[in-house]
């Protein structure tokens, strides 16, 4: 009886220092003082272009929202997906039902590093991995451009989980394993400026990766095969290669790409749909500089055959 009692105790004992180490290594991570410090006084002129180049009104505006419309980020979007159905929620300016109450360094938190106001992990479905890479000068200027856009009223629904995905504290092992603010991609000595700044906006404002690279059993992004396209998250569909290797862009020019993100027309006159004609119209909408930038990066992307 000694000996069982004492085997309980250490099994007492080890299950104890497991949930204090499960508790200290998935705890959520907040901003440093250096990144307080890069934010800035925020402009929202160059928010605007960071806003378009992030997309944000392809997932936040209401469904089939179009026009001016698209700019009340009710959210409401559904995703449905194996670990369960994600909604994205209203970040309009509504102090209540939106983020009108938070503050630049909980939008920034939020963005570098998954993190809610009230110190909680958000799911991935929310880009954040990607966004991880940003500058937080951009998500400064984000911030004040955000504030100018309408306040709307209305929460959007929870998010659909069942067990053990509705367990959000598990985040941070996935973070620990998915979340990093190093660029994917590693470029040679000499690569262009206009290369740098397409890998900076493809990797990070833009999050181009989440959807276009495949995912492993855990939901994380395959870096392996970046950008070789995918099943759709969703579970329908394919995602296309957008590397120059099989099935991808490898006949399409630099220009030839440029001009689809702003057209939305491909090389042999089709036109784009899905979920990336939402992502083409806010691609219109930034610089013709920044469209060429991320089309030199593009090409520059190591080659692979397609990833589905």
């Amino acid at each position: 009886m000694r000996l069982i009692a004492k085997l309980a105790t250490a099994a007492a004992a080890l299950a104890v220092a497991g949930a204090g180490v499960f508790w200290f290594l998935t705890m959520p991570q907040s901003l440093n003082a250096q990144q307080v410090s890069e934010l800035g006084q925020g402009d929202a002129t160059r928010g605007e272009r960071i806003f378009y180049a992030g997309g944000c009104t392809s997932c936040h505006a209401a469904p089939a929202a179009s026009g001016d419309d698209v700019l009340k980020l009710a959210g409401g979007l559904e995703l449905a997906t194996p670990f369960g159905t994600f909604i994205a929620p209203n970040i309009s300016s509504d102090p209540a039902d939106g983020i009108g109450s938070w503050s630049v360094e909980d939008l920034a938190n939020a963005m570098l590093h998954g993190v809610s106001p009230d110190g909680r992990h958000y799911y991935p479905a929310f880009p954040y991995a990607s966004y991880a890479r940003m500058n937080p000068s951009d998500i400064g200027d984000l911030y004040a451009f955000m504030k100018t856009l309408p306040a709307v009223s209305g929460a959007a629904p929870d998010h659909r989980l069942s067990f053990p995905f509705n367990i959000r504290r598990g985040l941070g092992l996935w973070k620990l394993l998915y979340l990093s603010d190093e660029p994917v991609i590693a470029l040679p000595a000499d690569a262009s400026e206009q290369v740098k700044l397409g890998r900076y906006l493809t990797e990070g404002p833009g999050h181009c990766g989440e959807c276009h690279t495949p995912r492993g059993i855990l939901g994380g992004v395959d870096k392996s095969r970046w950008l070789a396209g995918a099943v759709a998250a969703e579970g329908e569909g394919k995602v296309p290669n957008i590397t120059s290797g099989e099935g991808g862009l490898g006949d399409w020019s630099q220009s030839d790409i440029a001009y689809m993100l702003e057209s939305g027309f491909t090389p042999d006159f089709d036109s784009v749909g899905g979920s990336m004609a939402a992502v083409q119209r806010n691609m219109a909408k930034i610089t013709a500089e920044d469209r060429e930038a991320i089309a030199a990066y593009l090409k520059a992307v190591p080659p692979h055959p397609k990833g589905y």
